[in-house]
């Protein structure tokens, strides 16, 4: 059994005959699409998507600090004002 990380499902079927349908009634929370009971693919609204991509970005950059961080050199202080 797969699991469905959506608060509602929907048939890949029926997304196709009224897609704005489907995202209204979701009402700004996450929908999974579905084909032959199984997730296929998730509905998201664009909020939550670009909040999403945002963190990976706040990830990747606070990845990247670390590594500068770790790389030994003496860390440059630099004010906001400056910049």
């Amino acid at each position: 059994m797969d699991v469905i990380l959506a608060p509602s499902s929907v048939g890949i079927s029926e997304l196709k005959v009224n897609p704005n349908a489907v995202i209204e009634a979701a009402e700004g929370m996450p929908v999974a699409v579905l084909n032959r009971n199984k997730p296929v693919a998730y509905l998201l609204p664009a909020a939550a998507w670009e909040a999403i991509c945002d963190r990976l970005e706040d990830i990747e950059l606070k990845e990247v600090a670390e590594q500068r961080l770790a790389d030994g050199k003496a860390a440059v202080e630099v004010r906001l004002d400056d910049l």
